[in-house]
């Protein structure tokens, strides 16, 4: 599978920048999610690479070749690149069957390829089949209905998905009924004996014109393949959809039409219709979104399966964060045509780059506690909740702040970007939400912000309530859902999200202590909102 290579990409309208200046490696096989809030550019960037959107510059490689190139003038169509895309409507064909709906696209290949002998291909099949003849008989004796009537269907099914065939090769092993016979061996001899004579004499005639038969059944003449610009056969169309369709689990449905389905098998139709084709690529734009919450739970897990099965390079579009990091082997996470990062979804939780991220990934989300302090002797003794609370935060690194302060702001200076058109959706710092008990503050006055002044980033999971907890405060509200208990603490009117893992429940009002139990709570610089360090609080 390719690589994908995005090289200094921008799109805009007018002086609307939907993408502002992407750069972005994305490996063989990984399983990428572009994620972000809605109006991001995550979807712009899926359709740029697809050839579904023309950037306004930049440069795009797909597995070494260049597609689109604004300074070279090189922009391959959609078609020509070999990349499958699953949209966030289904769009199957309501008047095909399951069958039609998979094979439409590949009706209408033609291209340059071998040429090959149908009938050599299938009798080879049908002595491949003969070879595992007791595997076959127990398939056929499992495919016999509650009223002893052998189902067809049913066994054709099993015994393409069991031997990685097609419909006619399993067509035809059913008529030499090999369930009934009273010598199996006998039988798979006789049969064996018939397929060779055949094969001999088709041999012999093609030997005669001079043309020898390759490993794959193609037709050589003078050491040189034969080909020709043709559609595939429908053999070949046959093989490319029983693999799929049994890849995603949806071998029996195949003479259905789309509304005979759940939303769960169409959505399986669709995947199985854009990995017919085999493309390069994997592109998917929200494909979950139309489906109901268990349901989804469920197809994370086979896109997950079909990810190892398919080895495909996957690029992922969606804004659920949960999705993101259950899927991804890698997350690029945007806001504003920005790329913000990308990283494992581990690293991103564990350590994000900014605020914007930390509050963007997990859920419940983040706590964040606005704090001042000094950094003396390696650790930071800050002030919280307006004071009323000293706490030291130990870095599980030696931090030399100034040279942080120093080295960030050169970044930020270098990172500045001279707009060719000046951009009308500007760039600011992100307005993270402190909770408080009285969200309707209006005394609040902003004062200015130096770099003595930090923000806390506190996972719910690593605010612990136990009996002998160093911290006060008050529940606030307690949500249990079996697995475990979302609390709210009122701590002096600042509220703090803590998961509590079991079937607990609290009583609101309740006097309760707490600690922070973590060393991989996250420090950021509220000027800049960069991330600092991670640490424990004492």
């Amino acid at each position: 599978m390719p690589e994908i290579i995005l090289t200094n990409v921008t799109k805009r309208w007018g002086n609307f920048y939907a993408v502002d200046d992407l750069s972005l490696t994305i490996d063989n096989n990984a399983f990428v999610t572009l994620l972000g809030p809605s109006g991001c550019g995550k979807t712009t960037t899926l359709r740029m690479i697809a050839g579904l959107e023309t950037p306004t510059s930049g440069k795009i490689t797909i597995d070494g070749e260049v597609v689109f190139d604004s300074a070279a003038g090189i922009n391959i169509p959609a078609n020509k690149r070999k990349v499958g895309f699953l949209f966030q409507n289904y769009a199957l064909w309501p008047n095909m069957t399951v069958y039609q709906n998979i094979s439409f696209g590949l009706k209408n290949i033609k291209e340059s390829m071998p040429v090959y002998d149908v009938d050599l291909k299938k009798w080879h099949e049908i002595k491949r089949l003969l070879e595992k003849a007791n595997d076959v008989v127990v398939l056929i004796n499992d495919s016999f209905d509650i009223t002893n009537r052998l189902d067809k269907k049913v066994a054709e099914v099993k015994i393409i998905d069991k031997f990685d065939t097609y419909i006619d090769v399993a067509k035809e092993i059913l008529t030499y009924k090999l369930n009934e016979v009273s010598s199996l061996e006998n039988a798979v001899k006789d049969n064996n004996a018939a397929l060779d004579k055949k094969i001999n004499n088709k041999k012999a005639t093609y030997h005669a014109k001079g043309i020898a038969i390759g490993e794959n059944f193609e037709l050589i003449k003078d050491g040189v393949v034969v080909t020709k610009v043709r559609r595939l056969t429908k053999d070949e169309i046959d093989l490319k959809v029983r693999r799929v369709a049994r890849i995603v689990k949806i071998g029996m449905f195949m003479d259905r039409y789309p509304n005979e389905l759940s939303g769960g098998q169409q959505q399986r139709v669709a995947i199985a219709r854009t990995l017919a084709p085999e493309p390069k690529v994997l592109f998917m734009d929200e494909p979950l979104s139309n489906l109901d919450a268990k349901l989804r739970l469920e197809m994370r897990s086979e896109l997950q399966r079909l990810h190892v099965d398919t080895h495909a390079t996957i690029v992922y579009v969606t804004h659920d964060q949960l999705e993101a990091m259950t899927l991804a082997s890698k997350i690029c996470l945007m806001d504003n045509g920005l790329l913000q990062q990308y990283d494992k979804p581990l690293t991103i939780y564990e350590r994000p780059h900014n605020i914007f991220v930390a509050d963007f990934v997990g859920n419940p989300s983040i706590n964040f506690i606005e704090a001042i302090g000094e950094v003396k002797d390696g650790k930071v003794n800050l002030s919280i909740w307006e004071d009323t609370q000293k706490l030291t935060f130990i870095p599980n690194e030696k931090i030399n702040y100034k040279s942080w302060i120093v080295k960030t702001e050169k970044d930020i200076e270098d990172n500045k970007k001279v707009y060719k058109v000046e951009k009308a959706n500007k760039d600011s710092l992100f307005k993270y939400h402190v909770q408080k008990t009285d969200e309707l503050d209006l005394h609040h006055v902003e004062k200015n912000i130096t770099d003595n002044d930090f923000v806390l980033g506190v996972r719910p999971e690593f605010v612990q309530i136990k009996k002998d907890g160093k911290f006060k405060g008050t529940v606030y509200s307690s949500m249990p859902s079996g697995m475990e208990t979302i609390v709210k603490i009122d701590v002096g009117g600042f509220i703090l999200t803590s998961v509590v893992f079991g079937n607990i429940d609290f009583t609101i009002g309740e006097d309760i202590s707490f600690d922070f139990s973590s060393k991989a709570i996250v420090l950021f610089n509220r000027k800049n909102q960069r991330f600092i360090t991670t640490g424990a609080l004492e």
